[in-house]
């Protein structure tokens, strides 16, 4: 057995689904794409996003000057059932940044057994390496349009690790395959942040709008996000490859119970610091924020229709800490209509005092 297929086997032993080997050659293209994406201010609304970063990030020896190969490695969470159209499926169990973090230190420890001490560097998303490039490059599947990483039997429900080291190990030869004539993922996006096929419009992606956005939410784009209050799965779950993926249950990716549907949105609006910490815990949804979450959660409810979203609203609007969160909640109220609704916003408009909310309650008793 060659040393990378033994890499593979003990990869898989960790509990990984996928395992691939990628030579550490800098990548170039997509170095090209994201400068260029960069450049277009496709990436604004991430001001660390530099194409001094993107140089790093698409140089695996930037990294670790000794490497050799990275290992490019995933785990499916497409399996069992959850809340549709509010949470993102990837954060419905246990925070996949943890989980994947164990499996990489087994690996690692497996790889020191297997060959010795070598060295090596581990990444889970948040690192310092274009992830989806090395799994492409290891042959674990091709882009789709929507720029995430699509696999034949898993789909592209996937969290991605890698280990670069410097073991020497033969590459693996990318797919041929890719998506054709499909533009399913292009043709669902409420936003239209698929901007072109393999291109997407960071700043309007619903993920970016509802996990990484800090402030206030553009109001054209409000009424766009549904009921989404943490991520999106539109265009994945449009995807003819995900409809056909094979399911993989892995139980730290199970949905926990503690993630809302619709009708429970408002529970949330009740959360303090602490009740957000201790609801939220070992859970991805904490990159949000208490704040970013409760405007999330204000938004969706002005997208419900629901008039018994009003009161909660209201009470959100009056008293919570957070000005933006306040703000959403006038928005959202404005959205709904209705004499309450527009009582709620009259009263509000002669005790608030922070700029940004009294504009939002202007624009929503007076929407132009």
């Amino acid at each position: 057995m060659s040393a990378a297929a033994r890499v593979k086997k003990l990869a898989l032993a960790a509990g990984f689904d996928l395992a691939g080997i990628a030579a550490v050659q800098p990548f170039e293209p997509e170095r090209q794409a994201l400068t260029d994406r960069i450049n277009q201010g496709l990436f604004s609304g991430l001001p660390w996003f530099t194409t001094e970063r993107a140089a790093v990030s698409t140089d695996p020896r930037a990294l670790l000057p000794e490497a050799r190969s990275i290992i490019s490695l995933a785990m499916s969470y497409g399996a069992g059932e959850g809340p549709q159209g509010t949470v993102a499926r990837y954060a419905w169990g246990e925070d996949y940044h943890d989980v994947l973090r164990r499996r990489l230190e087994v690996l690692r420890h497996s790889l020191a057994a297997e060959f010795g001490e070598i060295e090596a560097r581990t990444f889970v998303d948040t690192g310092r390496l274009v992830d989806r490039a090395a799994a492409v490059r290891a042959g674990l599947g091709w882009y789709g349009k929507n720029t995430n990483l699509l696999n034949s039997r898993l789909g592209s429900w996937l969290f991605l690790a890698e280990l670069v080291t410097t073991l020497e190990l033969e590459p693996d030869r990318p797919t041929r395959q890719n998506c054709g004539h499909c533009h399913a993922c292009i043709d669902v996006c409420p936003t239209g942040a698929i901007v072109a096929p393999y291109v997407v419009d960071n700043d309007r992606c619903i993920s970016f709008l509802t996990i990484e956005l800090r402030g206030p939410i553009p109001r054209h784009l409000r009424p766009l996000l549904g009921g989404y209050i943490f991520g999106c799965d539109l265009c994945q779950d449009v995807c003819p490859v995900n409809q056909q993926a094979r399911p993989v249950e892995h139980q730290e990716f199970a949905f926990k119970g503690q993630l809302p549907a619709v009708a429970e949105l408002a529970a949330l609006l009740e959360l303090d610091e602490e009740a957000f910490r201790q609801h939220f815990r070992g859970s991805a949804i904490k990159r949000a924020k208490r704040a970013g979450l409760l405007r999330n959660v204000a938004v969706a409810l002005g997208n419900s229709s629901d008039p018994a979203a009003v009161a909660p609203l209201a009470a959100a609007m009056r008293s919570d800490p957070e000005p933006l969160v306040r703000g959403h909640a006038a928005w959202a109220l404005g959205r709904l209509g209705g004499s309450a609704a527009e009582a709620a916003l009259a009263e509000a408009i002669r005790t608030e005092t922070d700029p940004y909310v009294r504009e939002e309650i202007d624009f929503a008793a007076h929407p132009r």
